[in-house]
């Protein structure tokens, strides 16, 4: 049976965007969605132009035009502007009844989370927020195994994001300029906003904990005065010990998320520069390399994640395209209407307040130089 096509729009992720282009191979990889229209800029220039070059007939340069005349024509609307820009797009397309596929982080502060929620309960309206690397196979299959105990209770978590991007220069020895939203901190540091979020979100996705307290450690080691490295101790609940450190000033890291799970009768670890094995690790001394062929396997084995047979490695688009295949699923159980239309794999409000509670718990530690509760 074929899937029903569901239309989609972008509010932001323009050609000159980092991500806007990620979003439409991975959104359209499976047939699920098309896109069809967008307010990709609030430039008329880089609008038209992404436009032409994506083979899109309409656009749009003022985003409540665009979903005022379209709000008929679209299933969902994906947010893909700059972090605090999307509380406006997002009430604005809550407010019209548009579903709404947020990129993370969904917005730059709890107080403004809190907003969107007021508004998403009021409207009985639909929110998803996307956290990619979720959908890679491997940290799907480490999610599977430990729901279904083969590493005991956790304990322990070491999760680190290292980046190399505002240290480096560039082959000509000149300082690259990021993004101009990239380079100030509000009340949470940007790096936590960008990096932060992916990790905190990781390790409740995979362990089911949500975090209590922390203490934390701040610096600037790059070309630029914004806060470039963080170092965290959490507490999370099931008595579970987590470090965490982000970085974008650790030379020789291009992207190296990298996952490390210890329980009472197993561990793993996962690198996403190396995303197709999972180490495994048992309490009798045996040492596993799995990947989405392996025997042992529970759920990365199956069509959904094999685009191509197990030797051909699926990357980062790929792993975006499953998690746009789950908000499908989602989308289409909201249209139905289920009063919960969330999976496992999809995240919804309640996880972003999470995450801004820990990134703001965060910030007051680095300030105190103590432990901190995390107040969500």
């Amino acid at each position: 049976m074929l899937n029903e096509v569901l239309r989609l729009g972008f509010i932001g992720g323009g050609i000159n965007s980092a991500i806007g282009m990620t979003h439409k191979i991975a959104a359209q990889m499976d047939n699920r969605f098309l896109l069809q229209s967008g307010c990709f800029s609030h430039q008329e220039k880089v609008s038209k132009k992404t436009a032409k070059a994506w083979n899109i007939a309409k656009y749009y340069t003022d985003f409540v035009n665009y979903l005022e005349t379209e709000q008929n024509s679209l299933d969902a609307v994906v947010v893909l502007t700059p972090t605090d820009f999307h509380t406006p797009v997002i009430l604005e397309a809550l407010n019209r009844n548009i579903p709404v596929i947020c990129e993370k982080t969904l917005t730059n502060s709890f107080a403004d989370a809190i907003r969107i929620k007021t508004v998403l309960d009021q409207s009985n309206g639909f929110l998803t927020i996307t956290y990619n690397y979720t959908g890679y196979p491997m940290i799907r299959e480490l999610e599977a195994m430990i729901r279904h105990g083969k590493l005991g209770k956790i304990i322990q978590v070491n999760i680190q994001m290292p980046q190399e991007s505002f240290i480096r220069l560039d082959p000509q020895g000149k300082v690259p300029v990021p993004q101009s939203w990239r380079l100030k901190d509000g009340t949470i540091a940007t790096i936590s906003l960008d990096l932060g979020t992916h990790l905190s979100n990781m390790v409740s996705f995979l362990t089911g904990a949500e975090p209590i307290e922390v203490i934390a450690k701040a610096n600037s080691y790059g070309h630029f005065n914004v806060t470039d490295n963080i170092m965290c101790l959490i507490r999370y609940t099931g008595n579970i010990d987590c470090h965490m450190w982000y970085s974008k000033s650790t030379l020789g890291h291009k992207n190296g998320l990298k996952v490390e799970i210890y329980g009472t009768e197993g561990s793993a670890v996962w690198y996403q520069m190396n995303p197709e094995f999972l180490e495994y690790n048992d309490n009798v001394g045996r040492n596993i390399m799995l990947d989405r062929s392996s025997k042992e396997i529970l759920v990365a084995n199956t069509p959904k994640y094999n685009r191509f047979k197990s030797g051909h490695p699926a990357g980062f688009i790929e792993a975006f395209a499953n998690h746009y295949i789950d908000i499908y699923d989602s989308l289409i159980r909201f249209r139905k209407g289920e009063k919960y239309p969330y999976n496992r794999y999809t995240f919804n409000v309640e996880e972003s307040l999470r995450e801004l509670s820990l990134m703001e718990a965060i910030e007051r530690s680095i300030r105190s130089h103590s432990w901190e509760q995390v107040n969500a």
